[in-house]
């Protein structure tokens, strides 16, 4: 494979995913470690992703405060947070997750909407402090650097000391057989205290991510009681989901 087609691969990938790791690029590429890890460097050195530890985060993914095109499917990922929005009604109470779709999520919010809001994303909690009829109430605990969200005991420990109306959350990767998965451990936990801590789980995806899969597992995909994508709900893609008794919007 050329470098070029390796290059647009690897961004493809980040940009999907937000962050992948360096053994599982290699893996679909079909090459070296060695390969992989300069083909990141270039890229990180082209200012097209960011470099991290054992793998690569996408540019919109730790710049999340600002209206780029670096955030992928935008227009998308607005159509999921208008959908999820008509959910709410004034005076309730909600949890939002980290990731590109719940920044999206609050940034759209209303002005004249009543919330309390918890949410465990700093780049969500920076949104919601804009929105006046909004009391945020941030869950803290150890701050993931790439994910820019509260993980570890006291996060999930706060978490379980709630219940929230709704609780919305971002996945890396969904699955009508294997439910909703993630790469890394420590962000699977929390997801888990997040919907723990929920009534209803909604969650927000764009429809590329359907049909995938990784490693660690969050939930069954029975657990979920909505599922929001930027399609309509009678597409094709959504059918296998629908037959698991969710909600489709």
């Amino acid at each position: 494979m050329l470098k070029e087609e390796r290059h647009k691969t690897i961004l493809n990938e980040v940009a999907l995913h937000n962050r992948v790791l360096l053994t599982d690029i290699a893996e679909t590429l079909d090459v070296s470690i060695d390969t992989v890890r300069r083909d990141v460097k270039e890229l990180d050195a082209e200012n097209r992703l960011t470099k991290v530890h054992g793998g690569a985060i996408a540019l919109g993914f730790i710049n999340n405060s600002a209206r780029n095109d670096n955030i992928y499917k935008l227009e998308d990922k607005i159509i999921i947070a208008k959908k999820a929005i008509k959910l709410l009604k004034d005076n309730s109470v909600i949890l939002i997750d980290g990731g590109t779709t719940c920044v999206e999520l609050a940034t759209q919010l209303p002005e004249q909407l009543s919330l309390t809001c918890f949410t465990l994303s700093l780049p969500v909690a920076l949104e919601l402090l804009k929105k006046p009829n909004v009391e945020v109430i941030f869950v803290g605990g150890q701050l993931s650097k790439d994910a820019q969200i509260s993980i570890g005991a006291d996060a999930v420990h706060t978490l379980s000391n709630i219940k929230v109306d709704f609780g919305f959350i971002g996945t890396g990767y969904v699955d009508p057989v294997f439910g909703l998965t993630e790469f890394d451990y420590d962000i699977v936990q929390v997801k888990k205290a997040v919907i723990n801590a929920s009534k209803k789980t909604v969650l927000l995806s764009i429809s590329e991510k359907l049909n995938s899969q990784h490693r660690y597992k969050t939930c069954d995909i029975g657990t979920i009681d909505t599922i929001i994508t930027e399609l309509d709900g009678n597409n094709l893609l959504l059918k296998s989901f629908k037959n698991q008794n969710i909600q489709i919007l």
